[in-house]
């Protein structure tokens, strides 16, 4: 029935879909198993993609060849560019999504892969016949061989639900968790624990009065995801602001001691960027309410999903509560909100392919890792299945920097530092963050994504496009002059400095109060000369904008990188027993012989390893 795969791919969420297309796309012959084939890369929770730190790494995923980007961008309803009153290095690009049509979409996709098959079942097991992976065995029976086989379980593998006193096996309400992988691979020697999160009540739109919440609309000229020729958004649909009060709170209260997360049946850990409402009226106590975001769950449905009230107290106590925000005052609910806790594997078992150490052409991506979020999850998927599919082949490690994207500094942190909560990526974790910006991932990223055969040619030729348009308006900028009499009038009114004389274009740009869309507005040499571009020169423009106003900031970040990368070029013997180097701690020692770190550089980044550590190893080394 079944032919023998290069690839097996279990988990049809957003980190088994980006494993499956991209291994598919490389040349290798995959079957994508899921237990449910009508919500492949479901957004389960809240239907969004991108946001802080997690936009980068959805433009990164599409400037490598993904799909994340090109499905955002033809399901999107609401586009945002978060934190515009800060630096570049922290614009974050996000995108409402219309729920069912993202997952639509994806299949569509996923459909129109070559190399790629799908079947409809549970994996209960991964076959293992002298220490090497041959398949895996389903809940029909069947045993399937393959070469490599990619674990992205989500929070299926012994998932249990939670609503007050209320508990029941599920991997999401509606869906069935996954049995017996867990003791399966604890057997073969793997560690495990529980992690915890949760969803917040869905609401019937035609219940919310939305006189009383504050609309947030859309952007104005709304932006896309993808570096591919993906439709732009015409319409938007609004978000809303909505506010708890003291009267909700103490309502809530009622129900905490019936809580599962203050009653100790919930044992998982639980993310602290990302509380439920409960946890915050606990930890947050001085605070009278709490800001809520009432988001539209897509183009056809009443749908309304409630950002920020995440709960798993007794559907009824959530209820009552709900009813005494202003403007929910005759709401209805489509289901609660609930916890959901599950397994995952400590990634510090991981290599930095996310091949798993104990079990060769055995991958792990995704919340299995200790992860939160879809764009973490695809970024994972993306990089397993490229590396599953070289490994076969016999091709090199793909492995990303961390001063070379979001992605990097994700699977460092993973498998470097391990997790105690649900890992989050922010923009705060990435120490090259001003070269890592969302808007040059495509100039960063392509020529790799291009160079292992995922990114098209055609991508290369856009990139090259884009570096020459740069090249042009910085130049420009750089050349031409303005006058007092020009500009001046531009200048007071931004509140900056007047000029007695000529001055670069270029010169102007470096003032905090002045943006290139001013100028381009008032000078009309500029806005003749940008005339002359096509419409998709826009990026082009703000990009040129960001390197003359942040070239030193920029310079010194990689100057910093560089350095860096030295010891990152100092290999490692994976297989050294650090337990003969007395002179560094018992910690170090320890860490280091479970990590097994590949170079110095990753080796220092290991919490517990000191700079002194450090010196001792490179010491060993003749260093």
């Amino acid at each position: 029935m079944f032919k023998k795969y290069d690839i097996i791919v279990v988990g049809g969420g957003h980190a088994g879909c980006e494993a499956a297309a991209a291994a598919a796309n490389l040349g290798s012959s995959v079957l994508l198993i899921s237990m449910n084939m009508n919500n492949f890369a479901g957004l389960s929770c809240n239907p969004a993609m991108g946001g802080i730190a997690k936009g980068q790494i959805v433009r990164e995923i599409d400037a490598l060849g993904g799909y994340s980007g090109i499905v955002t961008d033809k399901s999107m309803i609401q586009f945002r560019m978060l934190n515009r009153s800060k630096g570049p290095a922290m614009w974050s690009p996000r995108a409402q999504s219309d729920r069912m049509l993202f997952s639509a979409e994806y299949r569509k996709m996923l459909e129109n892969t070559n190399n790629l098959d799908f079947w409809q079942d549970t994996v209960i097991d991964v076959l293992i016949k002298n220490n090497k992976l041959i398949g895996v065995d389903t809940l029909m029976g069947h045993k399937i061989e393959a070469k490599s086989v990619i674990l992205t379980n989500g929070t299926f593998l012994n998932g249990l639900i939670h609503i007050g006193k209320k508990k029941f096996s599920g991997g999401r309400i509606g869906e069935d968790s996954s049995r017996h992988v867990t003791e399966n691979l604890s057997k073969i020697g793997f560690r495990y624990d529980r992690m915890k999160t949760g969803t917040p009540v869905r609401v019937d739109g035609r219940s919310i009065d939305f006189s009383k919440l504050e609309e947030q609309k859309g952007d104005e000229f709304p932006e896309k995801f993808s570096f591919t020729d993906t439709p732009v958004l015409k319409k938007q649909k609004s978000c809303y602001l909505a506010y708890t009060n003291n009267i909700v709170h103490d309502i809530l209260k009622t129900g905490f001691n019936d809580s599962p997360l203050f009653q100790g049946r919930i044992e998982g850990i639980g993310p602290r960027y990302c509380p439920s409402i409960e946890d915050k009226i606990e930890r947050f106590s001085d605070k009278n309410s709490h800001q809520l975001f009432v988001e539209p769950e897509g183009w056809t449905t009443n749908e309304y999903y409630l950002n920020g009230f995440s709960s798993s107290l007794a559907d009824d106590i959530q209820f009552k509560a709900l009813q005494k925000i202003p403007g929910f005052e005759n709401a209805k609910i489509f289901r609660p909100g609930y916890a959901i806790e599950y397994d995952y594997f400590p990634p510090e078992q991981l290599k930095n392919t996310l091949e798993t150490k104990l079990i060769q052409h055995l991958f792990f991506a995704g919340q299995i890792n200790g992860t939160t979020g879809y764009e973490e999850a695809a970024a994972q998927g993306l990089m397993a299945g490229i590396n599953a599919h070289r490994k076969l082949i016999g091709e090199s490690d793909f492995v990303l920097k961390r001063s070379e994207a979001y992605i990097g500094v994700l699977i460092d942190d993973l498998i470097t530092k391990g997790v105690d909560e649900p890992y989050r990526m922010f923009t705060s974790r990435a120490e090259y963050r001003i070269l890592l910006r969302q808007d040059n991932a495509d100039i960063r990223l392509t020529k790799l994504g291009n160079k292992i055969g995922l990114a098209s040619d055609q991508r290369i030729k856009n990139v090259e496009e884009k570096l020459k348009n740069i090249d042009k308006i910085i130049s420009f900028l750089q050349k031409e002059s303005v006058s007092p009499f020009e500009i001046n009038s531009v200048l007071k009114n931004c509140g900056t400095s007047l000029i007695n004389q000529k001055v670069k274009i270029a010169n102007l740009l470096l003032r905090p109060q002045i943006n290139i869309k001013d100028l381009i507005k008032n000078i009309a040499k500029l806005n003749n000369f940008i005339s002359e571009f096509n419409t998709d020169v826009i990026k082009s423009i703000e990009e040129s904008e960001i390197l003359i106003k942040y070239a030193g900031y920029i310079s010194r970040e990689q100057d910093l990188a560089n350095k860096f990368s030295k010891l990152e070029a100092i290999k490692l013997d994976e297989n050294f027993d650090y337990q003969k180097l007395k002179s560094i701690s018992f910690e170090a020692r320890e860490k280091l012989c479970r990590i097994k770190p590949k170079t110095i550089g990753q080796a220092a980044r290991i919490s517990g390893v000191s700079p002194s550590d450090i010196s001792v190893i490179a010491v060993y080394l003749g260093r």
